[in-house]
């Protein structure tokens, strides 16, 4: 059954949730969770409480060059959810937040075709270099997961960046690919962190975009990110379909923007470095817009965007509210 077969109907709600809970491993309507944590007396940044609390969700704006814009207030903002409007109750402007990203790296067969697994890592070079890699004060970390048809842990998160260049030299490529699965459950790990937790989070995937083994759908993996607040950006490698405007276009595209991420196209060096510097600008450069979670049970539909028709608004596409139906 697709996710959009699942929303159709209560007990669809239902296989939602245990669908969260059986591949993630999180407690989607419980506190303490990683959407039901209940927000510390002080903190940086809002973040989820429990389903009856406040919805976080954080919001890229640009202009119609493509670059950020800055200043906004809470007026400027419009929050639907299916299509009703919904207060904003709390509203922040981050400038300079601490990033802690995933880098997923596709060691699939596949990327031995044209050096594609030494691209991947000179590109995730190029991340790390444009991080702050501290743990003081509060500073940027990262971690190296690789995948086949399975997820492996090469470096849990840290600020030692040579532990990170030791686990990228052990990336080889072999196998099968299960990309869509890794990318949920990589999504998963960078979720789970202490409640209060400054850090802007993301998984970065280094992929030629293949994918032969995942038991999860697309549209299912761009939910369960979107929901617990993980934006995934793709560096794809090799030949990538794109439209006229150069932006790619497939199931992978689909998935990431659900998230509030982004797909670059990495197929040559200017474009690798224009995409690394716009995906670490947007994680650092935020507005956190808060509003009160839907009483009924499942995945709900949220949109974002502002009062001036010249501006574009990128956030998740989704959230879980896991209050029970009132009567």
């Amino acid at each position: 059954m697709t996710l959009a077969a699942l929303l159709i109907t209560n007990g669809g709600m239902k296989a939602c949730r245990r669908m969260f809970a059986a591949v993630l491993g999180i407690a989607v309507v419980t506190t303490g969770s990683a959407m039901g944590a209940q927000e510390p007396q002080q903190t940086s940044r809002p973040v989820f409480k429990s389903a009856v609390d406040l919805v976080s969700v954080a919001a890229v704006v640009r202009d119609k060059r493509g670059r950020f814009v800055k200043g906004l207030r809470k007026d400027d903002f419009i929050v639907e959810e299916s299509g009703k409007r919904r207060d904003i109750e709390q509203f922040q402007a981050e400038d300079d937040a601490p990033v802690r990203v995933a880098l997923l790296f596709d060691v699939s067969g596949s990327m031995r075709v044209a050096a594609h697994i030494e691209e991947a890592r000179q590109a995730a070079r190029q991340v790390l270099a444009s991080m702050r890699l501290s743990t003081k004060p509060v500073g940027d970390e990262a971690a190296v997961f690789s995948f086949d048809m399975n997820l492996q842990s090469l470096q849990p998160f840290t600020a030692d960046s040579g532990a990170i260049e030791h686990a990228l030299s052990r990336v080889a490529p072999y196998g099968q690919t299960s990309l869509y699965d890794a990318i949920g459950q990589t999504a998963r790990r960078v979720a789970d962190t202490a409640p209060g937790d400054p850090h802007r989070r993301a998984v970065i995937v280094l992929t030629d975009g293949i994918d032969t083994s995942s038991e999860m759908t697309p549209e299912q993996v761009a939910a369960i990110a979107a929901a617990i607040d993980v934006p995934v950006y793709v560096f794809a490698l090799g030949d990538v379909s794109t439209d006229a405007n150069g932006q790619a276009i497939g199931a992978l595209r689909d998935l990431v923007v659900e998230t509030g991420g982004d797909v670059i196209v990495a197929n040559t060096p200017r474009l690798v470095d224009a995409g690394i510097r716009r995906l670490v600008e947007e994680l650092r450069h935020q507005y956190l817009i808060s509003f009160r979670a839907n009483s009924f049970d499942g995945l709900r539909r949220v949109q974002v965007r502002t009062t001036r028709k010249d501006l574009t608004v990128r956030t998740r596409a989704w959230y879980f509210a896991g209050g029970e139906q009132q009567q």
